[in-house]
């Protein structure tokens, strides 16, 4: 399958998994959704980062994001393995792990990188809209662990550019000025953003987070 790029549809399917076998779409719905891929269970980093997961569950449901992991191993490692999370987390595990012991899923979302290893998932993010096109691709190495604080203000943003003419600036944090789109000519901001705005150049205008 050629790779999933931004703007596609994410591939719908239904698996198994440790909350029971569930369809796709009609478990995330209209909300928006995070997937994420482990290359295996019992793994160090990705312990860790299913714990963190867990930990930012209340973070998630604040912005209407349902959360699942996918990992190659079979449903009964999966449920050895969560004992594992909790114990060095102390996050027990509150959203779907997908088992994918036949690779469908992970041939689906291109998952699998041959050139480092033909068995076993990357570890990537996709983040899916509530109209299940696909708004973000991450792909880590194994030996780094994901920032999920980054996957957070990345949903932040996305979320207000989804209903605003605007842009977020490098390093840019839910509160902290944004920047008006350059389609926007001054005459239409003036009615958009009744705040104002600080014009560093022609096309580079700051303005008040507009939902704030």
């Amino acid at each position: 399958m050629a790779t999933l790029r931004l703007g596609d549809d994410a591939p719908d399917f239904t698996a198994e998994t440790t909350d029971g076998e569930l369809n796709f779409y009609d478990w995330k719905g209209d909300s928006w959704a995070i997937l994420f891929s482990h290359p295996k269970d019992f793994t160090p980093v990705c312990t860790t980062e299913l714990g963190r997961v867990a930990g930012l569950k209340p973070e998630f449901d604040e912005r209407d994001v349902k959360v699942i992991g996918v990992s190659v191993d079979p449903i009964d490692s999966h449920r050895a393995w969560v004992g594992d999370i909790e114990d060095v987390t102390g996050n027990a595990l509150n959203f779907p792990l997908i088992a994918d012991p036949d690779r469908k899923l992970a041939d689906l979302y291109d998952l699998i990188h041959p050139n480092a290893n033909d068995t076993l998932t990357v570890r990537s993010v996709y983040v899916i809209g509530p109209d299940n096109k696909i708004k973000l691709t991450l792909t880590y190495p194994a030996s780094t662990g994901r920032n999920f604080d980054e996957i957070l203000r990345v949903i932040d943003s996305l979320q207000l550019t989804a209903g605003y003419s605007v842009a977020t600036p490098a390093d840019w944090k839910d509160g902290e000025d944004v920047i008006i789109a350059p389609a926007v000519s001054d005459e239409d901001a003036k009615e958009r953003f009744p705040k104002g705005w600080d014009t560093k150049k022609p096309y580079l205008r700051y303005t008040p987070q507009p939902n704030r």
